[in-house]
C-alpha cells in the first residue's frame, strides 16, 4: 500500500484547526498537532500536521528516534532498548522525510503502520523527530571578518521536536497509583505538591493532573491543572511536581489538597479518573 501524496493545508484553516485541538506541542516557530499517536485499533494510517508560525521559510528533517523516560520525567536518547521496553520504529513508515515550510504554511506528515501481522500483545514505542536544518548562507554571502587577526566562531542553535508513537496490541493491564504527596514553595513564592506516579502492568499510562484545595468547611477549589503527563513503559515511577495557584480565600496551611490523575476525555468517553491521592496541610 502506498501512501498518498503529501498534502499542503491553507495556513488560515490549519490555525482554526489549532483552535480547536487540545493536543498542539510547539517548539521554536514549529507547532504539531496531535502531540502523540496511538495505534490501536483497526487505523492503519495517521497524520501529523505540521504549521511554521515564525517569519521565516524553515526546513525540518524528519526521522524516528528512540527515547527512555527516567524517574524524575526527563527524557534521554538510546539506541538499545531498556529490559521490559519494544522499539516500534521497524513498524512504522512515514512520508516526508523532510519539509520546507513558508511562514504560516501547514502540511501533513503520514505514519503508516507496516508489518501488523508481526506484532506480539503489548505496546510498542519510538518517537518521530522534526529537527530544524540552521539557515546556511549561500558561498559568497558569508560574513566578512572585520579583523583577519581574529577567531570568529558562530553558534547556531539548532531546535527540534519529538512526538511519541505507540503501537498498542491485546489487552492493557495497565494500572497507575499516586504516593509521596509533599507540599513545598518552589523560589519561596510558589506553592505546589510533590507526587509519586507509580505505573505496573504492560502498557503506558497517560492522562491529566487536577490539584484541588480543600477547605476545613469542605469548600472545593481547582488550584491546579496539568495536561497531557505520561509514564512509558519501562518506567515504573515518575516523579512530578504541580504548582498551585494562590487566591484569596485559599490557605495552604490549612485544609487537604487532592491530587486526580484523569484519563483524557473524547467524544466517545467520559473522563476516568485513573488515580487519586490527598495530602493534609499544615
Amino acid at each position: 500500500m502506498k501512501l498518498a501524496l503529501l498534502q499542503k493545508i491553507p495556513a488560515g484553516l490549519f490555525l482554526c484547526m489549532f483552535f480547536y485541538s487540545v493536543t498542539t506541542v510547539a517548539q521554536g516557530n514549529l507547532l504539531v498537532t496531535p502531540k502523540r499517536i496511538v495505534f490501536d485499533g483497526p487505523k492503519k494510517t495517521q497524520e501529523l500536521n505540521l504549521a511554521n508560525i515564525g517569519r521565516d521559510t524553515a526546513k525540518y528533517v524528519v526521522s524516528i528516534i528512540e527515547i527512555r523516560m527516567n524517574e524524575n520525567g526527563t527524557f534521554e536518547r538510546i539506541t538499545e532498548p531498556d529490559p521490559g521496553q519494544v522499539f516500534a520504529s521497524k513498524y512504522l513508515r512515514f512520508f516526508p522525510r523532510s519539509v520546507v515550510l513558508a511562514p504560516n504554511e501547514a502540511q501533513l506528515v503520514r505514519i503508516q503502520l507496516i508489518n501488523y501481522n508481526q506484532l506480539e500483545p503489548g505496546e510498542y514505542r519510538s518517537h518521530v523527530y522534526f529537527r530544524a536544518e540552521p539557515d546556511e548562507k549561500p558561498l559568497g554571502k558569508e560574513d566578512p571578518l572585520k579583523d583577519s587577526g581574529t577567531i570568529s566562531v558562530k553558534l547556531v542553535p539548532v531546535f527540534g521536536l519529538t512526538v511519541p508513537v505507540i503501537i498498542r496490541v491485546g489487552e492493557s493491564t495497565a494500572k497507575v497509583s499516586i504516593s509521596g504527596l509533599s507540599f513545598s514553595i518552589a523560589s519561596d513564592t510558589t506553592p505546589g505538591i510533590n507526587v509519586v506516579f507509580n505505573r505496573e502492568g504492560n502498557m503506558s499510562v497517560y492522562g491529566d493532573i487536577t490539584a484541588q484545595y480543600i477547605s476545613p468547611q469542605g469548600k472545593i477549589t481547582s488550584v491546579g491543572f496539568v495536561r497531557g503527563v505520561a509514564v512509558y513503559t519501562p518506567t515504573r515511577k515518575r516523579q512530578f511536581r504541580i504548582d498551585l495557584n494562590t487566591a484569596p480565600g485559599i490557605n495552604y496551611h490549612t485544609g487537604k489538597v487532592r491530587v486526580l490523575y484523569s484519563a483524557q476525555a473524547n467524544a466517545k468517553t467520559k473522563t476516568d479518573t485513573l488515580a487519586e491521592a490527598e495530602i493534609a496541610l499544615h
